[in-house]
């Protein structure tokens, strides 16, 4: 079903997330008072453009809002998105979602709430950043995880090293022969390009692979790889910024945790409200600093400061000198798919957080679809129940021969997770997981959902 959607603010959760529902042919109009923000998305995206302030009735009055299904205020400002989720709501848009930094709005306490500005749903993309992040580090593992299914399903993204078992080998070789451990290979990246591989595929040195397994599966499947699991104690993590003091608050009675920062006033700002966690006022980037800090012994480190060069320097330092696990936060999506190269164990974007949780708000609202997307990689996954009249079973169709397009990752049947094979039925009200390009995503949906 499309969709008209107002978009305030034009920064990269706003052309991003217009990027993604603009494919979809929903009718989006994008409002930003920058002019090269503007000129970015006139340039590249095919949506209406106003040059303005979100926050001025005046402005707003340009867009019918009483036929506004989504108005979306996404600035970097609060005050701003507040206001504007305000005024629109006000003015008539059906549902209002909007991007909020500050978490005293949901404090218990809280004095004013988003639900008194018409606010549906808020997205911290701060703090999602900080969950996926400290995911990585409680699942000790060395590799990226995306969950799905409410965590019963789970995604891992592994490097393979020259070390991994897998090299050389079949995709079919390695499933056959590991038939205890349930997986799919859902897509590849090898040398900026990313693929759905085949059962004929082979895995080749330095891949970034991403299976899907079901969770009791994960362990296993990270062995198969040449990724076991390890045990975390020691956590570096570089910039008190709010994703770093974030992190910080929740993990520090559970692991050792450090935090680096440069800025001495701002160290010593923010330290007495992180009790169990070192502050330590110093250069990320000076290797004496890190080796007199045992960098070689730091189970994770995490690059997290608001600077997106530090960062990946950063990371490429601590990966050379020994730490176990390293992620890198970056804010610049444009940059992902080079910086995947760099040898970051997890690479989180919290701009790509808030993008897919939009997304899903919008998905579940219209259709009752789940989607995530990969806008880095071009793939995208989506959550689908099959319908009794669907062209696949009308047709007596099975699993290989579906089109090389998109690939089957999951199925859910009765609350059970089937990791499916070649040989696998699918049936009646099946919820299917399924990994796509974004142009052949319809195609997979209509394959199996018949709309009224």
């Amino acid at each position: 079903m499309e969709s008209k959607i107002v978009i305030i603010g034009a920064g990269e959760v706003g052309f991003n997330l217009a990027k993604s529902l603009s494919r979809e042919n929903h009718e989006i109009t994008v409002i930003d008072n920058n002019p090269q923000k503007c000129a970015r998305v006139k340039n590249n995206l095919d949506v209406h453009v106003i040059e303005g302030d979100g926050a001025s009735q005046r402005i707003l009055q340009r867009v019918d809002m009483k036929n506004i299904d989504y108005l979306i205020s996404l600035t970097r400002i609060d005050e701003i998105n507040l206001v504007c989720s305000r005024i629109a709501k006000k003015m008539g848009a059906k549902h209002v979602i909007c991007r909020l930094r500050n978490t005293e709005y949901i404090h218990k306490d809280a004095i004013i709430t988003p639900e008194q500005f018409g606010i549906e749903y808020v997205t911290y993309p701060e703090k999602a950043a900080q969950i996926e992040i400290e995911n990585l580090i409680r699942r000790s593992s060395t590799v990226e995880v995306q969950e799905f299914h409410n965590g019963d399903i789970l995604m891992i993204g592994v490097n393979l090293e020259s070390s991994s078992p897998l090299i050389g080998r079949t995709i079919e070789n390695v499933m056959t022969s590991n038939p205890f451990t349930q997986h799919q290979t859902v897509f590849i990246n090898r040398s900026d390009d990313f693929f759905i591989p085949r059962k004929d595929d082979i895995y080749k040195k330095n891949d970034h692979v991403y299976f899907v397994s079901r969770k009791e599966d994960v362990d296993e499947v990270q062995k198969m790889a040449g990724k076991p699991s390890f045990d975390v104690n020691n956590v570096m993590i570089l910039g008190a910024g709010k994703i770093g003091r974030l992190l910080a608050k929740s993990l520090q009675f559970d692991y050792n945790v450090k935090i680096i920062e440069k800025n001495k006033d701002k160290a010593k700002a923010y330290s007495p409200n992180l009790s169990e966690t070192l502050m330590l006022i110093g250069d990320g980037l000076d290797i004496e600093f890190l080796e007199s800090e045992n960098i070689s012994n730091v189970d994770c480190f995490i690059s997290a400061t608001q600077n997106e060069q530090t960062n990946i320097l950063a990371a490429l330092l601590a990966k050379h000198y020994g730490a176990k696990q390293v992620v890198l936060h970056i804010t610049t999506t444009s940059y992902l798919k080079s910086v995947r190269r760099i040898g970051a164990d997890a690479i989180v974007s919290k701009n790509i957080s808030a993008v897919n949780e939009v997304l899903n708000v919008i998905r579940s609202n219209e259709d009752n679809l789940e989607i995530h997307r990969f806008d880095d990689v071009g793939v995208e996954a989506i959550d689908v129940r099959v319908t009794d009249d669907s062209p696949y079973l009308k047709k007596n169709m099975s699993i290989d021969s579906l089109s090389e397009e998109f690939s089957i990752a999951a199925i859910i049947r009765s609350d059970k997770v089937i990791i499916p094979n070649m040989m696998t039925e699918i049936k009646s009200e099946d919820e299917l997981l399924i990994f796509a390009k974004p142009e052949n995503a319809k195609d997979a949906e209509s394959l199996f959902i018949v709309n009224d």
